[in-house]
């Protein structure tokens, strides 16, 4: 299996290298991921500047391209040119795999995620993806058992035969120590609350006003039931299809009548 491995933390960040470790005996795993942090970028691409790259080494066991974009650019990038002048012309990875990401992407944060977003740009182009995060609080947590947790479910979801533009969104639950449990899984449809997070205003020693965010991005003003909020707060892992299409199908008969002939 040839396996794209990108994040939105930054291509020196813990949670990739777990993964990286985790997966690297699934096949061929090639690392692209941004330069530095690119953290809540959702899916924004870089038209007006140069994208830099750098094949980078950050421990001894993992080998990469740093690209100075943000994850959607790594995917878009890696699968328009630098994988074919790796691997030749039509080449292209198998999966795309995200993260794993410093913090949970579930419910109204997943629009925000780099990380999401990168896995939503390689299905997009026709290279089914998973994005996998971590909850992160209640302590130092444990990479390379998270890494692992997540690994299995991976492995659970590329049992199954998957569209090419299918987005598989992974939360693994809180993980602090070596010997945490194997959490179940549930399949669970992604929470639409707003986050109740705000901004802290503030003032310079010179007089100019600022804000500063806060909230931890774990609290909504509601949490339905079934959804993947509940179900990482239960300490399940999380999977989540995801699609691209932000057409609202429901509504559509009702626009084409209140405008037509217009």
């Amino acid at each position: 299996m040839k396996i794209l491995l990108t994040n939105d933390d930054g291509i020196h960040a813990p949670g990739i290298e777990a993964l990286y470790a985790a997966i690297k005996d699934m096949g061929q795993v090639t690392v692209i991921a941004p330069s530095d942090v690119q953290s809540a970028t959702s899916h924004g691409i870089t038209f007006h500047t140069p994208l830099l790259v750098e094949e980078v080494a950050p421990n001894a066991h993992m080998r990469g391209y740093a690209v100075d974009g943000r994850p959607a650019d790594c995917v878009k990038l890696g699968l328009r040119r630098i994988w074919p002048d790796l691997f030749g012309a039509g080449e292209r990875p198998d999966v795309v795999i995200s993260g794993m990401n410093s913090g949970a992407n579930v419910g109204i944060n997943v629009i925000y995620s780099g990380t999401v977003a990168a896995a939503v740009e390689s299905a997009f182009l026709g290279v089914p993806a998973i994005a996998v995060s971590l909850h992160m609080g209640g302590g130092v947590s444990h990479w390379r058992r998270a890494a692992e947790i997540a690994r299995h479910a991976i492995d659970e979801v590329l049992k199954h035969r998957i569209d090419p533009h299918t987005v598989v969104n992974i939360n693994v639950p809180r993980t602090h120590s070596a010997d945490a449990p194997m959490p179940k899984m549930r399949v669970v449809s992604m929470n639409t609350a707003a986050g109740i997070d705000n901004y802290e205003r503030r003032e310079s020693p010179a007089g100019q006003v600022y804000y500063w965010p806060n909230g931890n991005g774990m609290e909504f003003f509601h949490t339905k039931e079934g959804t993947d909020v509940e179900a990482l707060n239960d300490r399940f892992i999380t999977v989540t299809p995801l699609q691209y299409d932000l057409t609202d199908t429901h509504r559509m008969a009702a626009w084409r009548e209140r405008l037509a002939g217009r």
